[in-house]
């Protein structure tokens, strides 16, 4: 699996991510959820470069000429329900995908909330055989909910290209998709930190994400 971390270039991601992380940013959730859809705005052109092209002719009002297109069809894919900013995001550049939704969520497994388990409980997607599926879920931590999500969707068939993106990764989730999905699959991220804390949340990260998005849940 190839790794592109686009915060080793300077970029306008940068004041994204930080308003993100910053505890007086993250009051007002609509700042919030804008920014997570830019950085997935900005991810899907990046991303769009690798993409193969056809050139079409066009008619303008006052001739003709060629443009190259791009031939993929794309399936985005989300978790639900800290996704959903993202999976915007990345529809507002490919306004001709289609969209699939996972319902994976982690439950922890012991008293001391340090082990994670990951439940998924509804899927909603067209057919992946043949498309380039992007997996769109902001973070990438223990791995297992993108894990889960990506062994659901190629139930419906084996995609032409694998793409995954987080706002931000970890290295123990990186390794956890190193093991699960096809060699020539690409993970996009808008930053990799150090690592999780004991109840596996990304340190320093920004928090719980749909929290911070919707409000707390129950």
């Amino acid at each position: 699996m190839k790794t592109i971390n686009l915060s080793e270039q300077n970029s306008v991601i940068n004041q994204y991510l930080a308003e993100l992380r910053d505890k007086k940013y993250q009051q007002n959730r609509l700042i919030f959820r804008s920014n997570i859809q830019r950085i997935g705005q900005i991810m899907a052109y990046e991303m769009s470069k690798t993409f193969e092209y056809k050139k079409k002719n066009i008619t303008t009002p006052l001739g003709t000429i060629d443009i190259p297109l791009p031939k993929d069809d794309i399936v985005v894919a989300t978790v639900l329900r800290a996704g959903l900013p993202f999976h915007e995001g990345f529809l507002n550049v490919f306004d001709h995908a289609a969209s699939a939704f996972v319902s994976a969520y982690r439950m922890y497994t012991n008293r001391e909330h340090t082990e994670v388990g990951i439940h998924t409980e509804y899927m909603a997607t067209p057919s992946v055989k043949g498309r380039t599926l992007i997996i769109a879920d902001p973070m990438l931590a223990t791995g297992g909910s993108m894990a889960a999500s990506y062994e659901a969707l190629i139930k419906t068939g084996k995609p032409r290209a694998v793409h995954v993106a987080c706002v931000i990764a970890v290295p123990e989730g990186i390794e956890v998709l190193n093991q699960t999905l096809p060699e020539d699959a690409t993970l996009w991220c808008a930053a990799i930190d150090p690592g999780m804390n004991q109840h596996k949340y990304i340190v320093p990260g920004f928090g719980d994400c749909g929290d911070l998005c919707y409000g707390e849940k129950l």
